[in-house]
């Protein structure tokens, strides 16, 4: 512990920050071929069905590497950190760890994966006191009592967690939107000078690159399944409210009135699906909110004819023009900044199907026009 204490103190922020996202990202590339290895032994692995978007068994216990990883590295640099914060995060991520697997082996209760992640939460907010205080302003609301700060910011929490849950649907897409964000965090963090929080970062960046290199593998793919998605859900939650709670706190913070717009354009496509999929399912459809389909934007982009990694890199691409427009508008008012981001993500995410029903329109009106002159050629042939 000594020699780890001295190496902090001679080294630069930059060099330090290497440690912990070196440290996941090899942790969990070791760990990743056991995983496959035991779930192929044990047949623990996905089998497709008519919801599927793949033909071939795939092992689900991704989240248990991504776990694994984030796990050792927040637990060594806790001790040394000397921060009140990890610890319960890695309390908190044993919860939802335990629940995760249980559901990806046996399958869960919806009930009890929702009891699991109010209390994983809970035990984040009560003892950190990292909680969302105020509304900044938007639609006029400002201050938060106690209570109801504490129980936003569970909401929050829970949204969160199971908007990243329901965008796991498609090799690549998952994991890429929570590697994005968590970078976006990480720079965030770092320049606001919070070490602790940019060890969280950049450990499930670490973790996440690994886990893509096998989740995009034709030989040994592994998918994140639920105990990834709601470990990586909560910590991608964390952060986010972390980072509202820093801004709303420091009233000399670059982010300080519009800190939950950032976090909304850095969160905008999974927020943006569960609200378009709980539309299209309870208003459209009649059915429950929580009832699986294939109605959700990667599903309607991949009707489109494009692959797997085409769509996620779509969807990359898009989220990060939302969080580009964000910063840019960040000196308007923080309704006026909510506006733009709110117009930019619906555009960005909905022009890859205006440009195809261009390029679909303008082929039809050329094959109209084809068969018009075919038969015109034939009736004067006759």
């Amino acid at each position: 512990m000594n020699f780890i204490n001295q190496l902090i103190s001679y080294s630069n922020p930059e060099t330090l920050l290497l440690f912990p996202f070196l440290m996941a990202l090899i942790t969990a590339f070791l760990a990743f071929p056991t995983i496959i290895f035991i779930a192929h032994a044990k047949q623990l692995v996905d089998v497709p069905d008519k919801r599927s978007v793949h033909s071939k068994t795939v092992p689900t216990l991704g989240g248990i590497g991504i776990f694994f990883a984030v796990a050792v590295v927040l637990t060594l640099f806790g001790a040394f950190l000397k921060s009140n914060i990890l610890m319960p995060v890695v309390g908190a991520l044993i919860i939802l760890f335990f629940l995760g697997v249980k559901d990806d082996i046996l399958i869960l209760s919806p009930k009890k994966k929702m009891m699991g992640q109010i209390i994983a939460s809970l035990l984040v907010i009560l003892i950190t006191d990292i909680r969302i205080t105020t509304f900044s302003g938007i639609l006029g609301l400002h201050d938060l009592p106690y209570f109801i700060s504490v129980a936003f910011t569970l909401f929050v929490f829970i949204l969160i967690i199971n908007a990243y849950n329901l965008i796991d649907g498609l090799d690549g897409l998952a994991g890429s939107v929570g590697l994005i964000s968590s970078m976006f965090f990480g720079f965030l963090f770092f320049k606001m000078e919070n070490l602790t929080l940019s060890v969280i970062s950049l450990a499930l960046v670490g973790a996440l690159i690994s886990f893509l290199y096998f989740n995009f593998s034709k030989v040994r793919k592994i998918f994140m399944g639920d105990t990834g998605s709601m470990v990586v859900g909560f910590l991608l939650a964390f952060q986010a409210i972390a980072f509202i709670n820093m801004n709303q706190l420091q009233t000399t913070a670059q982010f300080h009135y519009n800190a939950p717009v950032i976090v909304l354009s850095i969160l905008f496509f999974p927020l943006l699906d569960t609200l378009r999929i709980f539309y299209v399912r309870v208003v459209i459809y009649k059915k429950h909110p929580f009832s699986p389909d294939k109605n959700h934007i990667h599903h309607q982009m991949l009707q489109l004819g494009l692959k797997h990694w085409q769509v996620t890199l779509v969807i990359s691409i898009a989220s990060t023009s939302v969080l580009i427009f964000a910063l840019m508008s960040q000196y308007l008012t923080v309704n006026w900044q909510l506006l733009v981001v709110v117009i930019t993500g619906i555009v960005m995410f909905s022009l890859p199907f205006f440009i195809n029903y261009s390029v679909f329109n303008r082929r039809f009106k050329l094959n109209k026009l084809l068969r018009k002159l075919n038969l015109l050629s034939y009736s004067k042939v006759k």
